[in-house]
């Protein structure tokens, strides 16, 4: 019997990619997204292509009763989840005294509280089968702070601390958990947040949502803790370490500006 994978935020970049790769290794597929449209005819094609079972959840994040309907409607159907990919998010550029509030709490609710709802629900089931793996879609924003895009940053920063929490509270048991890290990448991302033409986008190294999947999903597969994706992203992820931190947060605001 193929494992089965949740995949949050399917429908396209990191996800979508991810989604492929378990597939092309043989894994069942809980796709999750907003667009039912996308999820199956990307769920279709899998499916075709790899021989693989491929089911269509759709969902909004946003909704704090989302994440209970996922976890109740996949008990009722006797679907057990072996791997979790937490990948769905989205951010929103500009000063936090302007954005609407909201906006901030929408991206909250999916960026942190989903995530972690998620995790808290599916986890118990892998400990007691003493066999599972989480991944949690972080980024290299959460090594600093973000003004501008403070909400966003911050909630990456959650998404690393807890899952390094997790690992370590998981360790031995037979269960994982791997945050990745990337950096800018090709996707909707930045067109969605609005900061496409800033210095972080136009003057960065941008990967494509298919590298970062791979490295995500070697992470992942490896047991690794943190998998960061790219040279460059390891090298930024390194002078955090060394840099004040008021340094960096004026950095950010430059290349958020």
């Amino acid at each position: 019997m193929n494992s089965t994978v949740l995949i949050t935020g399917a429908s396209g970049g990191i996800g979508e990619e991810l989604a492929r790769l378990f597939a092309a290794h043989g894994h069942d597929l809980v796709l999750v997204a907003r667009s039912a449209d996308k999820l199956q005819s990307l769920g279709g094609e899998l499916a075709r292509t790899h021989g693989i079972q491929s089911r269509v959840l759709t969902a909004d994040l946003a909704d704090p009763a989302a994440p209970p309907r996922l976890f109740d409607t996949l008990q009722v159907q006797g679907v057990a989840i072996d791997a979790l990919v937490n990948n769905a998010g989205f951010g929103a550029r500009g000063a936090y005294a302007e954005i609407a509030y909201d906006v901030e709490a929408r991206m909250i609710q999916v960026n942190v509280a989903a995530l972690a709802h998620l995790t808290r629900l599916f986890l118990p089931g892998m400990l007691a089968r003493r066999n599972g793996k989480i991944l949690n879609v972080a980024s290299t924003a959460g090594y600093v702070p973000g003004p501008f895009m403070a909400v966003y940053y911050a909630s990456k920063a959650f998404v690393l601390s807890f899952s390094e929490a997790i690992a370590e509270e998981t360790q031995g048991s037979g269960v994982t958990v791997t945050a990745l890290v990337p950096g800018p990448t090709e996707t909707n991302f930045a067109a969605t947040a609005g900061n496409q033409d800033t210095p972080l986008f136009r003057a960065g190294a941008v990967m494509s949502a298919a590298a970062v999947a791979r490295v995500g999903f070697d992470g992942l597969m490896a047991g690794k803790r943190v998998a960061v994706a790219g040279f460059s992203n390891k090298l930024t992820v390194l002078s955090t370490r060394l840099a004040p931190r008021s340094m960096l947060a004026k950095i950010t605001r430059k290349l958020n500006s």
